[in-house]
This record gives C-alpha cells, sequence and structure tokens, in this order.
C-alpha cells in the first residue's frame, strides 16, 4: 500500500494514502505528492460517471466529462478554498458539465429524434422528433430535419459516416462499436469527435 510523507506545521507523519481525508489529499498534491490525486481520482471517478450519466442519460459521454471534470480539478486546484469539502466541489464541477452537456444538445438537430435508421421506405420510418404540435407546417418542419440530417451524414466521410451512425443514429456503446468496426477503442473516440465536429460545421447553415 502506498504511503505519504505529509508535512503538517512542522510535524511529518508516515501514513498510507487511502487513509487520507480528501482535504489531506488535496493538500498533498498541492505539495507535489503524485499519488494524492491518484488517490482522489480512484475515490470519486466511479461515483461521478454514475451521478453524470444519471443526468445526461449517456454513460459513454459520462465517462467523457468525469475526464475533464478531472483535468479542471489539476487546473483550478490551487484555487480550491481548502476550509470547504471537496467533495461538493468537484460534484458542482461535475453538474455543471452535465448541464452544459444537456444545453448543447438542445441546439442540435440530433436532439429532435431519438433513434433514426436506413432500414425503412421514406414514408414509413416513425417519425421519433420532438413533440413540436400536429400543424401541418411542424409535420413538415420535422421531416424536413429529417431528411436534412441524413443528407448530412451521408456527406461525412465513409469511415466518420459509419461511427456517427452507430453511436447517434443508434444508440451503439463505443465498445460494441468498437467491435462491428474492427478499430480500438482510441480510435472509435476520435473518430466520432471529428464526425461530430464535421457533422455540426456542415449542418448549421441549414439551421438558421
Amino acid at each position: 500500500m502506498a504511503t505519504m510523507t505529509l508535512n503538517t506545521r512542522g510535524r511529518v507523519a508516515l501514513r498510507p494514502v487511502a487513509s487520507l481525508g480528501d482535504g489531506e489529499l488535496v493538500a498533498a498534491h498541492l505539495a507535489g505528492h503524485p499519488s494524492a490525486f491518484n488517490e482522489l481520482y480512484r475515490r470519486y471517478h466511479d461515483k461521478l460517471v454514475h451521478f453524470i450519466a444519471r443526468k445526461t442519460g449517456d454513460r459513454d459521454r459520462a465517462e467523457d466529462l468525469v475526464q475533464e471534470a478531472f483535468i479542471r480539478v489539476t487546473r483550478h486546484l490551487h484555487r480550491f478554498d481548502q476550509s470547504k469539502k471537496f467533495s461538493t466541489w468537484i460534484y458542482t464541477i461535475a453538474g455543471n458539465l452535465s448541464k452544459n452537456e444537456l444545453r448543447n444538445r438542445s441546439r442540435s438537430p440530433l436532439v429532435l429524434f431519438q433513434k433514426l435508421t436506413t432500414h425503412w421506405e421514406s414514408e414509413h420510418r416513425p417519425l421519433q422528433f420532438e413533440d413540436f404540435g400536429n400543424r401541418p407546417d411542424d409535420l413538415f418542419r420535422k421531416r424536413f430535419l429529417q431528411d436534412l440530417v441524413e443528407e448530412t451524414v451521408r456527406e461525412l466521410p465513409e469511415h466518420h459516416q459509419l461511427v456517427f451512425r452507430l453511436r447517434e443514429l443508434e444508440g451503439k456503446s463505443y465498445e460494441e462499436i468498437a467491435e462491428i468496426t474492427g478499430v480500438n477503442l482510441g480510435t472509435v473516440k476520435s473518430r466520432l469527435h471529428r464526425a461530430r465536429t464535421s457533422f455540426a460545421e456542415r449542418i448549421e447553415p441549414h439551421l438558421n
């Protein structure tokens, strides 16, 4: 078990890292002990993934957002008020990232539907858009957006198009996409990031 020497007002104590409180780990990290941050990560990673996944409904995205949360912790830990609880602070960061994620989704045409496939004839595809009402112009808007999304996806490079369809239109997990495409998880995430960026750039001019 890893141990750590802590200087507290001139006193030196050798204690297992796992036995330290959050505040002590923060102080130790700021004092230059790398194992302190590793313990904070181990202590909160799974809890934060569960917390964000419940808020966003997307466990894979929750994993990404937890990484971002810890990046922010490392950047701003020197400004953390050590008289406060570290758990409250990091959950606040995670909560804000969750809110940003949901806000960003609300600006994307992808939130207008839950699932879209290309296996049905055009007139028999189930419209799974958010309910804007049943007026003819609303129904026309739904059909227009559906067709626009499909047309935009078809413009993506083939390898980006595949991961985008599997993830955003069919709801596959990263692991399932890696198995289907035969590439590693890191490549899947990289391709999906580029596909999302390209999709957003291509579709934005049509949404204004």
